[in-house]
């Protein structure tokens, strides 16, 4: 249970053994039941059926791997993804993260720290319509799958064929930047055309409502490219490091003592790719984001 009181759970993915008895025991004490799948179409299978807050997915597995069950995953639930990868394959992370993952840990991973990147996650507000439906029929393709439930406090087992109540966590506003000098027409703010909306050349963000549009068009963004889209609005024209978006995709919005490391910053360049793609952004001649070589990101000029 969470301090809200509402139930706090996660599906495990992974086909080792001892790994996945260490995940359950760094969730179970983080505050989470769990339930635990050997394969990639059980996994799928199980959050669909139970609806977790937390999916943790390993690349490896047999069946599908990693990067299919996080796609299947994500094409009905928002539950957050923490994809694990081998240590010395950068490449699983970048790949993870295009499949629909959150965010990545790599093995072998330090329990504190997969601990504190979930929290971190959690701290970050999710879609209005984000929890998506999971009526239908369950995937039977594979072994059978064993649910693997941790004790709660109470000592009941939840019963396995309930599904849980879709969970999410509450929006919290973002504060509007004080007052500043007037700046040029190219430097300008971003205009607010309603209340909580900034516009920029066509592009509209509502960061309470968790809404991006352009011309009109709302934009299907994941959590990882809303965020970056807002914070560079929220900017004005000032550049945003790789590093700070780093951080703020983990829900830190100052430099604290996580390290960010390449692979951090590699992230963040995937996830802005994919948010130009879904913008229609030309990035020789970019209509909203723009890249400053060396240093990270900043909005265009006004058109």
């Amino acid at each position: 249970m969470d301090d809200t009181g509402e139930r706090r759970l996660a599906v495990i993915i992974e086909d080792d053994p001892d790994i996945r008895g260490l995940l359950e025991t760094v969730l179970s004490q983080a505050g989470f039941e769990t339930v635990s799948a050997d394969n990639g179409i059980d996994g799928v299978a199980a959050v669909r059926q139970f609806s977790p807050v937390v999916t943790t997915l390993d690349v490896s597995l047999p069946g599908i791997d990693g990067f299919e069950a996080a796609k299947r995953i994500r094409a009905f639930s928002n539950t957050y993804i923490v994809m694990l990868t081998a240590r010395d394959e950068e490449i699983d992370a970048l790949q993870g993260l295009e499949s629909g993952a959150d965010d990545y840990v790599t093995k072998p991973f330090r329990p504190r720290e997969l601990r504190a990147r979930i929290e971190a996650m959690l701290r970050r507000p999710r879609h209005p319509n984000g929890d998506a439906t999971t009526t239908g029929p369950v995937p039977t393709t594979g072994p059978a799958m064993t649910p693997v439930w941790t004790a709660r406090a109470d000592g009941a087992v939840p019963a396995a064929a309930a599904p849980a109540p879709a969970r999410a966590l509450a929006q919290q506003p973002t504060p509007s930047p004080a007052p500043s000098a007037p700046l040029p027409a190219a430097d300008r703010a971003p205009e607010s055309s309603e209340e909580g909306w900034l516009e920029h050349n066509g592009l509209r963000v509502n960061a309470e409502m968790r809404i991006a549009e352009v011309d009109g068009v709302e934009l299907e963004l994941t959590r990882s490219e809303f965020d970056l889209v807002a914070a560079l609005m929220d900017s004005r024209r000032r550049v945003r490091s790789k590093a700070d978006l780093a951080l703020r995709l983990r829900g830190e919005d100052y430099v604290t003592t996580y390290y960010v490391n390449d692979a951090d910053k590699r992230a963040v360049e995937v996830h802005m790719a994919n948010l130009r793609r879904k913008l229609g952004d030309n990035i020789a001649s970019p209509r909203f984001i723009e890249t400053v070589r060396g240093v990270g990101y900043r909005l265009a000029a006004l058109s």
